[in-house]
């Protein structure tokens, strides 16, 4: 049993590390606190059922994030790139709205009933884990997130790009008189956030149903992760994913009573012991 719950908690920690790289890139380069962003992961899981209706989960676990890349880049140029220098409420109120008209819409194009995607059927098997059977599905899913994890770290660390994506969300400014065009950056660096919430999506439709209420279901452990990680801080996003993970996933069995309020009493015993979370406030 300790076996198989530790296994649904890396799982899930896996897939809150792909949601919440996007959300802690768009953070660190456009200091927006993207509301909208659990509607997108929504949006992205629908699109992909959309696709394996008509062709196949491979081509959606492609052709899913592409399109909401696109959409990201769109909502870069004519929103947050508009938001960064407005008050917070404005930007609470504008992507809040954003998130209302996402799930309009989904509601109006797949309608409010429960969708299911089947799991693709080269990992659609089970895998011996120290005697207890696991989905190998599940086992692709700790795979995309470590793939995403380690992607991202190297990118950012080593490619003239990722020096330029710390450059400008430490001094944009700076950055930008250094001949670095700040805007094209943030937009393709909004556009990647936008897709990895699609991706999240797209991994997630397999093992979780689909409904216009799913954006719900992950935003709050989101938000949860990015500041106990410390805003903008990706290393801080992935060490917390995996802590929430394994809290929601060995709460849920040991402490039913309290699992739905122990990510908030994690963030808050560590925002008293650091207030910038883990990692600070570095990309």
């Amino acid at each position: 049993m300790l076996t198989i719950n530790l296994f649904n908690g890396l799982t899930y920690g896996a897939l809150l590390i792909v949601m919440c790289s996007g959300l802690a890139l768009i953070y660190g380069l456009r200091r927006v606190v993207n509301f909208a962003h659990g509607s997108l992961y929504m949006l992205g899981a629908y699109i992909g059922y959309s696709i394996v209706g008509h062709s196949n989960f491979w081509v959606a676990l492609v052709a899913a994030p592409a399109v909401m890349a696109l959409l990201g880049v769109l909502l870069d140029r004519y929103g947050f790139r508009l938001l960064q220098d407005r008050d917070p409420l404005t930007v609470v109120l504008v992507t809040f709205g954003l998130l209302l008209v996402i799930e309009d819409f989904v509601q109006t194009v797949w309608g409010k009933s429960n969708l299911s995607v089947a799991a693709p059927a080269a990992l659609n098997f089970t895998v011996d884990l120290l005697g207890t059977p696991v989905p190998a599905y599940r086992i692709g899913v700790i795979a995309v997130g470590a793939f995403v994890a380690l992607g991202l770290s190297l990118w950012l660390r080593y490619s003239r790009i990722g020096l330029f994506v710390r450059a400008s969300s430490t001094d944009p400014t700076t950055t930008a008189m250094q001949g670095v065009n700040t805007d094209a950056l943030s937009a393709g660096v909004v556009g990647l956030g936008t897709a990895l919430a699609g991706l999240a999506g797209v991994v997630a439709a397999p093992f979780l149903s689909l409904s216009p209420s799913m954006s719900s279901d992950v935003i709050i452990d989101s938000f949860v992760v990015v500041v106990i990680g410390g805003l903008g801080s990706l290393a801080g996003a992935f060490v917390a994913a995996m802590v929430l993970g394994m809290v929601q996933s060995l709460g849920a069995v040991y402490l039913p009573d309290l699992s739905a309020v122990l990510p908030f009493v994690i963030m808050v015993v560590v925002l008293i012991w650091k207030p910038a979370g883990f990692a600070g406030s570095r990309t």
